[in-house]
């Protein structure tokens, strides 16, 4: 699996900066699975699907979008690889519950089927979408996603700006709101990040830190290129 942050970084192309990555993650895959329910700006599944293909086909891989198939279930189980892009992580989840698509998606992935996500797509991963940044435009049979790791991902994670005369919570804060209540660990995932997972080895990727919350702990910084242990 490759858990991303972003699907762009500021002044590069759809996906580009993982581009390289990309080509050995892929390297035996003719035909990508895209999931693009959360549709980012309310865009249409069509229209969505039609960016993906285009940052594909510089690899030479086909796209195409679960919405196309009769049995999104079976295509799942068909797929060579699954990309689930980023966007609005409820109606995301609120789909894949309709679509009764939650075990065969993690089934899939456990199976060792290529996986990318970005963004919402990285939400997904984790055990619940609680620290999504989301606003929930629709209300999801539940909050419990997929478990493939044993955290959440804040993705998009904003360190405090020094001298800010913003009055609104930070991340940090909004993630010790959380841990008031919940044990789950968080990982704060920045923008050009990302997690590569292979069995139950996780590594951070990319050129920043992460910054990783546990409940009744002060904050930690992770290193790039170094294990993810909780």
């Amino acid at each position: 699996m490759i858990i991303a942050s972003t699907s762009t970084v500021h002044g590069s192309g759809y996906l580009a900066y993982l581009m390289p990555r990309l080509k050995t993650h892929f390297k035996d895959v003719k035909e990508l699975l895209f999931i693009p329910y959360a549709r980012p700006g309310g865009i249409s599944y069509d229209e969505y699907t039609a960016i993906v293909k285009d940052a594909f086909s510089k690899m030479d891989i086909s796209v195409r979008g679960i919405h196309e198939f009769k049995d999104p279930n079976k295509a799942i189980k068909e797929a060579e690889a699954i990309f689930t892009g980023g966007g609005n992580t409820f109606e995301l989840v609120n789909q894949i519950y309709k679509n009764d698509l939650l075990i065969t998606l993690k089934a899939a992935i456990d199976s060792g089927i290529p996986y990318l996500g970005t963004s919402a797509g990285s939400n997904i991963c984790g055990v619940n979408i609680k620290n999504t940044n989301d606003m929930p435009i629709v209300y999801p049979p539940s909050f419990k996603t997929l478990e493939c790791i044993p955290f959440n991902i804040n993705a998009h994670y904003l360190d405090p700006i020094q001298g800010s005369t913003h009055m609104g919570e930070t991340r940090e804060t909004r993630i010790r709101e959380f841990h008031t209540f919940n044990q789950t660990p968080v990982l704060g995932l920045r923008e050009g990040s990302w997690l590569e997972v292979l069995d139950n080895t996780i590594i951070l990727k990319g050129i920043h830190t992460a910054r990783l919350f546990l409940q009744n702990k002060k904050p930690s910084e992770l290193e790039s290129d170094v294990k993810v242990k909780l």
